[in-house]
């Protein structure tokens, strides 16, 4: 299995996209192994897009771009301002409270990243704000997004673990809120240090911010739909994806009546290209877990890390979370929650973390790597668009790193952050 990894991370290095590096190498494998039959490779890829629980990841990705195809984004926006607008560094808090109201949207930090650089980011300049704290803002608060369900990490790694998505679902949200509040504390530490004056004198008036809500009340209301539906029992997770499609042809068609046939064929050639990245990613992913199970690599990895912990759960998470942090630098996020989460979910279980618990760090310390080089997208993805360096937004970053870091400490400290909602709404499990 080393010749595998060793070929993985050579075909990183070289520049090969990750669903061939993560294909290629599972095969080699195979090669190695001649006593085992070379059918099973396309018979593995085949079956792991046969998985029902999965259909939720290309209806999800649907359902995201159909929203953000509805107006919907436009009317989170003007919320937002008439939220934040009095504050400190507005356009930067503005980013903050977007990135979360869009997480119950479209589920992607990248896809956030890109559309709010976008949309606030030659605004933010013009107003005064550098290009690296523009972007640095931009991208790091996309972070938020796929913490509130519905996320698509979440899918992956309850699918792969076994783990209830619904209870997944709603352990994201507290989180979610939580390090929204941490980021607008350090976007205002920030604008106190920069100087960054606020758009608007005075706090919103209750009319403008009734006015604000109704306007985007059916943003609003669909992450709360997704968890009743799934707290009720009237959908499996495959099902709430369909009904996730069908609630926003409904709200772009109907209620927003912005929906139009050509705005309809360009969220579905998008999805098609997204839907097939993904899946390709996922059905190659099974011929590289399958030889990480036959050579019993969990049980090795599990007795390696109790090892050096002693069993006490705090250091182990502490070491994962490091390893966590650097691989997903250099990875990208969704295969590493298809390839660890076989590894290290049994690990974390069996020292007495909740599987939910465990996920909502394992997902949150893997998406970050789309925020920090050499390799993250979301970071590449705004730096492109505002023609920033990445030396300069790295300079910029610093205090949304410490915060990032400093809020997944808290969510390890304090268990009950993430698992409140959860025991609250399925009972305790």
């Amino acid at each position: 299995m080393l010749l595998v990894f060793c070929a993985f991370i050579l075909f990183l290095v070289i520049g090969m996209p990750v669903a061939f590096a993560i294909g290629i190498s599972g095969a080699l494998f195979f090669i190695q192994n001649l006593n085992l039959p070379f059918t099973i490779p396309i018979q593995l890829a085949v079956s792991q897009t046969q998985n029902f629980a999965l259909l939720a990841v290309p209806l999800f990705i649907f359902a995201g771009n159909l929203l953000n195809g509805s107006g919907i984004t436009c009317r989170l926006l003007d919320l937002a301002n008439v939220l934040v607008g009095h504050m400190r560094g507005s356009l930067a808090q503005v980013n903050v409270i977007l990135s979360t109201m869009i997480g119950g949207v479209s589920g992607s930090c990248i896809a956030d990243a890109a559309m709010e650089t976008r949309m606030l980011g030659p605004e933010m300049i013009k107003r005064g704000y550098s290009k690296g704290y523009t972007c640095s803002v931009n991208v790091w608060t996309s972070l938020i997004t796929p913490i509130i369900p519905p996320g698509i990490g979440f899918i992956l790694y309850g699918t792969l673990g076994q783990v209830s998505i619904g209870r997944l679902f709603a352990g994201g949200l507290v989180p979610g809120i939580v390090l929204t509040i941490i980021y607008m504390v350090a976007v205002s530490v920030d604008s106190r240090r920069k100087g960054f004056e606020p758009a608007r004198k005075g706090l919103p008036t209750l009319p403008e911010v009734a006015k604000a809500v109704i306007h985007s009340i059916w943003a609003i209301i669909f992450p709360f739909a997704l968890l009743f539906g799934l707290r009720l029992g009237i959908f499996t997770p495959s099902e709430i994806g369909a009904f996730a499609v069908v609630y926003a042809v409904l709200v772009g068609w109907v209620a927003h009546r912005e929906l139009t046939w050509e705005a309809l064929k360009d969220v579905m050639k998008t999805t098609t290209f997204d839907v097939g990245a993904v899946m390709f990613i996922i059905a190659l992913s099974a011929i590289f877990g399958y030889g990480i199970v036959w050579e019993r690599i969990p049980e090795v990895a599990a007795d390696f890390l109790l090892g050096i912990s002693g069993s006490n759960p705090y250091i182990l998470i502490a070491i994962i979370v490091v390893f966590l942090t650097l691989a997903g630098m250099v990875v990208d996020g969704s295969v590493l929650i298809l390839m660890l989460t076989p590894i290290l979910l049994p690990i974390a279980t069996e020292v007495g973390f909740d599987p939910v618990h465990f996920g909502l760090i394992f997902v949150l310390t893997i998406t970050m790597g789309n925020m920090t080089p050499p390799v993250g997208s979301a970071m590449y993805a705004g730096c492109t668009m505002l023609d920033c360096s990445v030396e300069e937004y790295i300079r910029e970053s610093s205090s949304f790193f410490i915060a990032t870091i400093a809020t997944i400490a808290l969510f390890i400290i304090f268990p009950e952050i993430t698992l409140w909602l959860p025991n609250l709404m399925f009972g305790k499990g």
